[in-house]
């Protein structure tokens, strides 16, 4: 009981589920998840049915083997790097009533963060925050951007994302986080090419920079931009022809108001 008990724990956590998230996908009451973690009850024989085929492993392992010191299984473990592979598996930081938090990765602990997106002690030191308009469809994680080439979205900004599990339904011309071991934390447009090449290409709003491409086998995570914080207002285009415009409006309301006096 004691084995079951841990390994539920752990394969919740090693897969990123809150235990309202895995009470929903096993359809049972959220109450029972935190009762089987502390070893208040006993799962059905059918609940340890769904939770091995959820996590994809045996009932065999999930009843007699310690799965927390085991290899590594089910996706975790999987190549397909269109559906993110490994990167299913993510370590996040919850509250006291299991509401997982947005974690705030700065920009100067970007580079730490290709070793440490999931290492659970790197992920449980960020600042952490949240952002009720999100709701609760998703995992999220914020990111502060350096640099132009996403203007008018300004350097110092932080980019809230929604993890992607399934790169390849990622559409076309969506800005996303892009997290690769040779680039780093990048913040683009992504157009997808994962069926034809197994490459994403990149682009920046700055027409200055040129777009390239990186390939799947080098992309750790990618995270949909949803919403931004920033600091900076974006600065108003204000041409010639735009200032024509507002001078004319303006002219005519102050005809307008002539008129009603």
């Amino acid at each position: 009981m004691q084995l079951v008990t841990s390994n539920i724990r752990h394969l919740r956590k090693h897969a990123g589920y809150t235990q309202a998230q895995l009470a929903e996908k096993l359809d049972i009451k959220r109450s029972l998840v935190g009762a089987y973690e502390e070893g208040r009850a006993e799962p059905k024989l059918s609940t340890l049915v769904n939770v091995a085929k959820l996590f994809q492993v045996s009932l065999d392992d999930l009843i007699t083997r310690d799965l927390q010191h085991a290899a590594p299984y089910g996706n975790a473990g999987g190549t397909d790097r269109a559906a993110g592979g490994n990167l299913r598996v993510l370590a996040i930081t919850v509250d006291q009533d299991e509401r997982e938090n947005i974690e705030l990765v700065p920009y100067k602990a970007s580079a730490g963060y290709l070793n440490g997106y999931a290492d659970a002690e790197f992920i449980e030191e960020l600042p952490r925050f949240k952002l009720p308009m999100l709701g609760n469809s998703g995992t999220f994680r914020a990111f502060e951007i350096s640099g132009d080439s996403m203007l008018p979205i300004a350097s110092g900004t932080v980019i809230v994302g929604r993890f992607v599990e399934d790169w390849s339904q990622v559409k076309d011309g969506t800005p996303c986080i892009v997290v690769s071991q040779k680039e780093g934390v990048v913040f683009k447009r992504i157009f997808n090419k994962t069926e034809g090449s197994s490459t994403l290409r990149l682009h920046s709003d700055n027409p200055v920079y040129s777009p390239y491409e990186v390939h799947l086998q080098d992309v750790v995570e990618i995270w949909e931009a949803k919403s931004y914080i920033s600091s900076t207002f974006p600065i108003a285009d204000l041409s010639l022809d735009k200032l024509s415009s507002i001078v004319l409006d303006l002219q005519k309301e102050m005809q307008k108001l002539k008129k009603v006096d």
